[in-house]
Formats: structure tokens, C-alpha cells, sequence
């Protein structure tokens, strides 16, 4: 386990290396993170509290919906409550998250940042500074039934042609993502686009690069699927639960998923369940780098024991078990090769090359913003598959993500 060797006393604020701000006080600490569906949290958590039984933490979990979590992280820290000390954001909030004040920066040197994956840590940093220590890593992965394909699809032509031939020969659904509108629905559009070629906008957040020819193509990449049937009508209610059960109850052929669903999709089909890279439309596609980093609020009252708490929670100790009891991606690079761990989790190779070839959502204070542009713009074309236009909705997309940005 990584020593959690702290000194005592506060650490000075805000050089460009990312010095710690006001990580005083200690005593009991909440730990506010999106609801825990594989239920791997709390035996990590009752190791921390029987080592420190005057600093215990306790869980609090948050909505599944990613949206929804940071409605509420935004609700407690707009009111300057102490109520959160740890929180776990997802990995595109950390501008907004910073820029407002929410959160306290941390010291570099107490994370052993130059072992984690490169893009994890580019997540947590913000105007040169350290806002969050990386705890997980996600990248989308195209989940399928071995049983009913044989070479797995790597274009979307691929993937289309054998969903729609096993929805003709099976009674089971072809392919789904998560289309319901919210942050779910702006990931898959972005992989989309990215895995035709395109990015929406500029890794700074300050331009908005999606080019309307690519953007349609990759909306009628979803459109024709609903069109044809073999993306099924149900799934524009999926978030990530929903499509995780369809697969693994044997009623989709292919799901988009992070690599979460892995264990529990195994444990239900067996040797029926394998993964591979997002498919694109010349090959393998571009998965959105997703994943939790572990911030402290500005307004805890016990900052020392959240920060010793990250360093305990984020240890190599750790980050295996997040993988082995949790089936979420660590963030430590060396995991990732371990020959025990592969075995176990065959994966593993293929995620490892899916994030270090993901892109990192724009890094924008306003990001939610364009997020809602973005779902809100898909949901509706998907909606209406029959009737709406992709370039039309891609040109619209595009003029009101312009506005966003030339306005803030």
C-alpha cells in the first residue's frame, strides 16, 4: 500500500505546481460519489475506519446518472455546506469545479502522478495545477455475444450488417449505447463523431470544431440503426444500468458500456461475453475518457483526513481491488500488465490501448452547458428517426455550441 504520510499542520495555497489550500482539521468525513451497482465500496471504506476510528468516513451515494450527481455536488457546495469532504467527480468537471471555488487544489508530490495512465492525469489538472487525484479510469468498449458472432465487428458497416442479420435469425435485439438524453447520450454522440474522424470541440473548450459533414455521418449512424430496427426503440431510455441488464440478460447482441459491466455480464452469460475496441467508420473507433477523480470542498471542515483518506483510497492496494472487487478500471499504469490480473480480466490489454487512445472531454468551466446542447440536439433526432434531418441537426448543433462559447 502507498504510505499515507502526511504532515501535520496546513500546506500553503496555490503555486503552479498545485500546492495544497487550507488541508487542516481533521475528525469524520463524508464521501459523496455516484451509487455504488456493484457493491465494492464499503469493504474499502470499513478498512479505513477500523485503522481510524476518530476519522471515519462515511458513504454517501449519490443518484446513478452522472447528471444527476453533480446537480446535487452543485446544490451542497453552491450553499457553502460542509456536508461533503470527499467528493467523486466525474472526470469533466474538474474546470467547472475549480473555477468556482468548490474545491481545494493538492500538492503533486503526494500522488504518484508519473504511474498513473498520462490521460487520467490530464483529467485532474487544471491552469497547471492538481484539483483532484485520479481514482478511476473508463473507456467504452463494444460488448457482444460470442455465441452468436464470430469475428467482432471493428466498422460500422461490420456492425451493422451482423446486428441486423442475428435480429433476423435470433429474438434478440441488435446494438445500444445509452440514448436517453443526458451526459450518457453527449459520450456516445462524441464517440461517434470522433470515430468518424471529427471532434465537436476543441480540447480548451474555446472553438467548436465539429465539421457538419462528419457530424452528420455519425448521427445517421444511429438513425439508420433505429430506422432498420436492429438498434431497438427502448434503448433511447437507456442510461448505463439499463443497457448493462439488456446485455446480460440475453437481450442485445452488442451493447456500448464502460468496463464495469464486465463482471457482472460475465457472471450471468459466461463464455458467451467478450469485449473489444469501439468500432468507427473505417476502423476501430474513439472512445470518450470517462472515469471518477477524488476531489476535497472547499468548505469541508476536516481537509487533512479527506486528504490522507484520497491517498489511502487511491493507493496500488487499492486501485487493484477497484478492479478485482468493483470491476472498475484502475489508474495505475502497471496493473494494466500484470499477468494475474489479465488473466482474470482478458480485457485488460484491449482497455489499456482503448484509453490511451480516448479523448478527453472539453475542459470548460461551461461544460455542462454544451453537454445539454449536445443530448438535447441528439435526443430529439433520435426521437424522430423517420423525419429528421442529420445535417440539418448537426448545423443546428453546431450554431447553438458557438453561441455557448462566444458568450461565456
Amino acid at each position: 500500500m502507498l504510505a499515507v504520510i502526511l504532515t501535520a499542520g496546513c500546506t500553503v495555497a496555490g503555486d503552479e505546481s498545485g500546492g495544497a489550500t487550507g488541508t487542516g482539521g481533521t475528525g469524520p468525513i463524508t464521501f459523496a460519489t455516484g451509487r455504488d451497482t456493484t457493491a465494492y465500496l464499503q469493504p474499502l471504506l470499513d478498512r479505513w475506519n477500523q485503522a481510524h476510528p476518530a476519522e471515519k468516513v462515511t458513504l454517501l451515494e449519490l443518484p446513478e446518472a452522472a447528471d444527476e450527481q453533480r446537480a446535487q455536488m452543485v446544490a451542497n457546495l453552491q450553499a457553502q455546506s460542509s456536508r461533503y469532504d470527499v467528493l467523486g467527480l466525474d472526470v469533466v468537471w474538474t474546470a467547472e469545479f475549480a473555477e468556482n471555488g468548490w474545491i481545494i487544489p493538492l500538492e503533486r508530490g503526494l500522488f504518484p502522478l508519473d504511474r498513473l495512465l498520462p490521460p487520467v492525469v490530464e483529467t485532474a489538472v487544471y491552469k497547471g495545477k492538481l484539483w483532484a487525484a485520479p481514482y478511476t479510469s473508463n473507456a467504452g468498449l463494444l460488448y457482444y455475444r460470442t455465441d452468436l458472432v464470430g469475428e467482432p465487428p471493428r466498422t460500422w458497416a461490420e456492425l451493422r450488417d451482423q446486428a441486423r442479420k442475428i435480429t433476423k435469425k435470433h429474438d434478440i435485439d441488435g446494438y445500444a449505447g445509452q440514448f436517453l438524453a443526458y451526459e450518457g447520450l453527449t459520450v456516445n454522440f462524441s464517440e461517434a463523431v470522433q470515430s468518424a474522424g471529427g471532434q465537436i470541440v476543441s480540447r480548451d473548450g474555446k472553438e467548436v470544431t465539429l465539421d457538419p459533414a462528419q457530424g452528420e455521418t455519425a448521427l445517421d449512424f444511429l438513425l439508420q440503426g433505429l430506422r432498420e430496427g436492429w438498434i431497438p426503440e427502448e434503448s433511447l431510455n437507456y442510461k448505463e444500468e439499463e443497457s448493462r441488464l439488456a446485455f446480460q440478460e440475453g437481450r442485445l447482441a452488442f451493447a456500448r458500456n464502460w468496463p464495469h459491466a464486465y463482471g457482472p455480464a460475465k457472471a450471468e452469460l459466461g463464455g458467451k461475453v467478450a469485449v473489444t475496441r469501439l468500432p468507427g467508420l473505417d476502423g476501430p473507433g474513439s472512445s470518450t475518457l470517462g472515469g471518477v477523480n477524488l476531489a476535497i470542498s472547499a468548505f469541508s471542515k476536516h481537509q487533512h483526513t479527506a486528504q490522507e483518506f484520497i491517498r489511502y483510497f487511491t493507493s496500488l492496494e487499492n486501485e487493484r481491488r477497484v478492479l478485482t472487487e468493483g470491476s472498475f478500471p484502475p489508474v495505475w499504469t502497471e496493473l494494466y500488465d500484470d499477468p494475474a490480473l489479465i488473466k482474470r480480466f482478458p480485457y485488460l490489454p484491449v482497455l489499456k490501448e482503448s484509453i490511451l487512445a480516448a479523448r478527453t472531454r472539453p475542459v470548460s468551466a461551461n461544460y455542462n452547458q454544451l453537454s445539454l446542447v449536445i443530448a438535447s440536439s441528439v435526443a430529439k433526432a433520435l426521437a424522430n428517426p423517420a423525419t429528421e434531418s442529420a445535417d440539418d441537426v448537426a448545423a443546428s448543433m453546431k450554431s447553438e455550441l458557438e453561441e455557448i462559447i462566444r458568450t461565456q
